[in-house]
């Protein structure tokens, strides 16, 4: 069940990260980064990442990289937390 959840995440915040790149390309109203950065948070990192690859979004914003990188390394903290601890028996 999780599995297609984050499946559904991921596709979500690819397509997302697509249509921001067509409205930056239009010169229209954009998507914040805050909600691309919490669609990342929340479970969207491969969507996230793959988007940035492919439609060379925010690929040379340093800034936007390193607040990747930190949602990147806030999520590993805290599935090594939850795997160390009793809680990884509700995701199994």
């Amino acid at each position: 069940m999780i599995i297609y959840i984050l499946l559904i995440i991921n596709l979500f915040t690819f397509i997302i990260f697509g249509w921001d790149k067509r409205l930056s390309v239009k010169h229209a109203r954009r998507i914040p980064e805050n909600t691309l950065l919490g669609l990342t948070f929340i479970g969207g990192t491969i969507g996230a990442a793959f988007g940035m690859i492919v439609f060379r979004h925010k690929i040379s914003k340093m800034s936007f990289l390193l607040k990747f990188g930190f949602v990147v390394l806030v999520q590993v903290g805290l599935i090594y937390w939850l795997w160390t601890t009793e809680l990884r028996n509700i995701f199994i």
